[in-house]
Protein backbone atom coordinates (compact mmCIF):
# COMPACT_ATOMS: atom_id res chain seq x y z
CA UNK A 1 0.00 0.00 0.00
CA UNK A 2 2.95 2.56 0.70
CA UNK A 3 4.15 1.77 -2.65
CA UNK A 4 0.64 3.31 -4.32
CA UNK A 5 0.42 6.49 -1.58
CA UNK A 6 4.61 6.89 -0.56
CA UNK A 7 2.82 10.05 1.42
CA UNK A 8 -0.91 9.17 2.08
CA UNK A 9 -1.44 12.87 3.85
CA UNK A 10 -0.31 14.43 0.40
CA UNK A 11 -2.56 12.47 -1.31
CA UNK A 12 -5.34 13.57 0.58
CA UNK A 13 -4.65 16.71 0.71
CA UNK A 14 -3.82 17.31 -3.48
CA UNK A 15 -7.35 15.21 -3.82
CA UNK A 16 -9.17 18.03 -1.50
CA UNK A 17 -7.19 21.04 -2.67
CA UNK A 18 -8.37 20.40 -6.07
CA UNK A 19 -11.47 20.08 -5.02
CA UNK A 20 -11.82 23.10 -3.41
CA UNK A 21 -9.84 25.16 -6.02
CA UNK A 22 -12.31 23.68 -8.71
CA UNK A 23 -15.42 24.13 -6.42
CA UNK A 24 -17.02 21.45 -7.64
CA UNK A 25 -17.56 17.89 -7.02
CA UNK A 26 -18.48 16.56 -10.67
CA UNK A 27 -17.31 13.27 -11.99
CA UNK A 28 -14.32 14.23 -14.74
CA UNK A 29 -13.01 16.65 -11.24
CA UNK A 30 -13.14 13.52 -9.15
CA UNK A 31 -11.77 11.52 -11.27
CA UNK A 32 -8.69 14.50 -11.69
CA UNK A 33 -8.29 14.55 -8.00
CA UNK A 34 -7.88 10.83 -7.70
CA UNK A 35 -5.25 10.68 -10.46
CA UNK A 36 -3.45 13.91 -8.79
CA UNK A 37 -3.53 12.10 -5.60
CA UNK A 38 -1.80 8.89 -6.76
CA UNK A 39 0.25 10.31 -9.81
CA UNK A 40 1.73 12.99 -8.33
CA UNK A 41 3.52 11.90 -4.72
CA UNK A 42 4.68 8.96 -6.55
CA UNK A 43 6.46 11.20 -8.69
CA UNK A 44 7.85 13.29 -6.23
CA UNK A 45 8.87 10.15 -4.25
CA UNK A 46 12.44 10.15 -5.39
CA UNK A 47 13.01 13.66 -4.22
CA UNK A 48 11.94 13.26 -0.74
CA UNK A 49 15.39 12.34 0.81
CA UNK A 50 14.88 10.28 4.33
CA UNK A 51 11.76 10.47 6.35
CA UNK A 52 12.11 13.01 9.30
CA UNK A 53 12.37 11.38 12.90
CA UNK A 54 10.18 13.47 14.74
CA UNK A 55 10.55 12.87 18.92
CA UNK A 56 9.92 15.11 21.80
CA UNK A 57 6.27 16.42 20.70
CA UNK A 58 6.42 18.42 23.60
CA UNK A 59 8.98 20.32 22.54
CA UNK A 60 7.60 20.89 19.14
CA UNK A 61 4.36 22.46 20.86
CA UNK A 62 6.38 24.46 22.73
CA UNK A 63 8.53 25.87 19.69
CA UNK A 64 5.25 26.32 17.38
CA UNK A 65 4.17 28.35 20.50
CA UNK A 66 7.39 30.41 20.53
CA UNK A 67 7.50 30.95 16.85
CA UNK A 68 3.83 32.33 16.66
CA UNK A 69 4.31 34.66 19.99
CA UNK A 70 8.21 35.71 17.81
CA UNK A 71 5.61 36.20 15.01
CA UNK A 72 3.69 38.92 16.26
CA UNK A 73 6.46 40.47 18.61
CA UNK A 74 8.30 41.18 15.54
CA UNK A 75 5.83 42.27 13.26
CA UNK A 76 5.12 44.77 15.47
CA UNK A 77 9.02 46.18 15.98
CA UNK A 78 9.30 45.71 12.10
CA UNK A 79 6.41 47.81 11.90
CA UNK A 80 7.45 50.65 14.61
CA UNK A 81 11.00 50.52 12.95
CA UNK A 82 9.62 51.55 9.51
CA UNK A 83 7.42 54.23 10.97
CA UNK A 84 10.42 56.14 12.93
CA UNK A 85 12.87 55.71 10.03
CA UNK A 86 13.27 58.92 9.22
CA UNK A 87 13.84 59.92 13.49
CA UNK A 88 15.89 56.31 14.05
CA UNK A 89 16.93 54.80 11.17
CA UNK A 90 17.03 50.34 11.74
CA UNK A 91 20.79 49.19 11.80
CA UNK A 92 20.64 46.74 9.07
CA UNK A 93 23.23 44.05 9.09
CA UNK A 94 24.34 40.28 7.89
CA UNK A 95 24.95 38.18 10.98
CA UNK A 96 27.44 34.94 10.71
CA UNK A 97 25.35 32.42 12.63
CA UNK A 98 27.86 29.27 13.37
CA UNK A 99 25.43 26.00 13.33
CA UNK A 100 25.31 22.94 15.07
CA UNK A 101 22.31 21.28 13.73
CA UNK A 102 23.00 19.50 10.80
CA UNK A 103 19.77 17.71 10.07
CA UNK A 104 18.34 18.45 6.80
CA UNK A 105 14.45 18.61 8.15
CA UNK A 106 15.74 20.74 11.13
CA UNK A 107 17.38 22.91 8.57
CA UNK A 108 14.56 23.25 6.55
CA UNK A 109 12.56 23.85 9.51
CA UNK A 110 14.76 26.70 10.73
CA UNK A 111 14.67 27.76 6.88
CA UNK A 112 10.64 28.42 7.21
CA UNK A 113 10.96 29.62 10.72
CA UNK A 114 13.55 32.54 9.33
CA UNK A 115 11.41 33.33 6.53
CA UNK A 116 8.11 33.34 8.75
CA UNK A 117 9.60 35.64 11.29
CA UNK A 118 9.57 39.29 9.95
CA UNK A 119 12.72 41.13 10.11
CA UNK A 120 15.21 37.95 9.20
CA UNK A 121 15.98 36.96 5.90
CA UNK A 122 17.85 33.24 5.38
CA UNK A 123 20.60 34.17 3.04
CA UNK A 124 22.98 31.91 2.79
CA UNK A 125 23.83 28.44 3.99
CA UNK A 126 27.51 27.04 3.98
CA UNK A 127 28.08 23.77 1.99
CA UNK A 128 29.18 22.37 5.05
CA UNK A 129 25.76 23.73 6.72
CA UNK A 130 28.21 25.04 9.80
CA UNK A 131 27.11 28.66 9.30
CA UNK A 132 24.36 30.31 8.38
CA UNK A 133 24.10 33.59 7.30
CA UNK A 134 20.87 35.97 7.83
CA UNK A 135 20.00 39.44 7.38
CA UNK A 136 18.10 41.45 9.94
CA UNK A 137 16.22 44.30 9.98
CA UNK A 138 17.24 45.78 12.95
CA UNK A 139 20.41 44.68 14.86
CA UNK A 140 21.27 45.98 18.51
CA UNK A 141 23.61 43.37 19.21
CA UNK A 142 24.83 40.69 17.75
CA UNK A 143 26.19 38.66 20.37
CA UNK A 144 22.70 38.75 21.73
CA UNK A 145 20.90 38.01 18.77
CA UNK A 146 23.27 35.08 18.01
CA UNK A 147 22.50 33.30 21.24
CA UNK A 148 18.53 34.20 21.12
CA UNK A 149 18.58 32.65 17.87
CA UNK A 150 20.04 29.65 18.50
CA UNK A 151 18.89 28.93 21.70
CA UNK A 152 15.05 29.77 20.76
CA UNK A 153 15.13 28.16 17.28
CA UNK A 154 18.25 25.53 16.78
CA UNK A 155 18.60 23.98 19.98
CA UNK A 156 14.58 22.82 20.29
CA UNK A 157 15.20 21.61 16.34
CA UNK A 158 17.89 19.52 17.51
CA UNK A 159 15.53 18.17 20.02
CA UNK A 160 13.54 16.83 17.74
CA UNK A 161 15.76 16.13 14.98
CA UNK A 162 18.58 14.82 16.56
Amino acid sequence: MSRLFPAPLLSIALFVLWLLLNLSISPGNLLLAAALAVVAPLLMAPLRPQRARVSRPLVVARLIGRVGIDVIHSNFLVAIGVLRARQKPPRSAFVHIPLDLRDAHGLAALSMITTVVPGTVWSELALDRSMLLLHVFDLEDEKAFIEHFKHTYERPLMEIFE
